[in-house]
């Protein structure tokens, strides 16, 4: 995995705690287990590995869930930001001999998910998805925001494309349920308002969206009937 990775991890850690170390809990070495895989997972993401593709996007939510589990074994056993580094790098290194290459590595790592992602789903519960109209909506006004700032650059036709996929996407859904091309252009329509309108709140707040918004992304991409996670 590149230690880029593993420093994003590391930064996500709290100063060290002061108490005398113990040695880890059958807990603690699972958590630190699970750490490791996401990591590798989501460095393979990163780097468009198809059976990584498989899974919910990992990189966000995997470094705040090491942030918290190295906090917690820190807390716990009196380790320094440093040990629980090299107990982080430890785990991804017996993990990456584990699984070796190919299928073989595809079925270790899937054992491992299967328990690691509802541990990372408790911890950090994904944020709510977009619907199709949703997603129109927030990639045509992305698209919008990029082309008055930059006109016609690279990333704003590559939103203008993803937006009018999703538009026509939502429009074959709607047309599919019996709502005639006036209605759905309503809809669509007040979708965008409707996001507009939410998008000036939170900033206003000063957050971001509570949407999941890499999952329009998704919704973007080519179907995939093999995929066992919506993103």
């Amino acid at each position: 995995m590149p230690m880029n990775l593993i420093a994003l991890l590391m930064l996500a850690l709290s100063q060290p705690a002061t108490a005398q170390a113990t040695p880890l809990t059958e807990t603690q070495s699972r958590d630190l287990t699970c750490v490791a895989v996401l990591a590798i997972i989501a460095s393979e993401q990163e780097r468009g590995v198809a059976s990584a593709l498989d899974y919910p996007l990992l990189i966000e939510r995997g470094a705040t869930y090491a942030g918290l589990v190295g906090e917690r074994i820190m807390s716990e056993t009196g380790r320094n930001r440093e040990e629980v580094r090299q107990e982080i790098v430890a785990a991804v290194a017996a993990q990456q001999a584990k699984g070796g290459n190919g299928a073989a590595a595809d079925e270790v790592f899937e054992t491992e998910m299967a328990q690691c992602l509802p541990l990372l789903d408790a911890a950090i519960p994904p944020r709510p998805k977009p619907d199709l109209n949703q997603c129109a909506g927030m990639l045509q006004l992305a698209y919008e925001e990029v082309h008055k700032r930059e006109g016609l650059s690279k990333t704003a036709q590559d939103l203008k494309t993803l937006a009018a996929v999703l538009d026509s996407r939502a429009r074959d859904k709607m047309r599919a349920e019996g709502l005639s091309g006036q209605e759905s252009d309503i809809l669509l329509t007040q979708e965008r308002e409707t996001m507009l309108a939410d998008a000036r709140q939170q900033e206003a707040l000063g957050r971001g969206s509570d949407l999941d918004y890499d999952h329009c992304f998704t919704l973007a991409a080519p179907e995939d009937k093999g995929r066992k996670y919506e993103h």
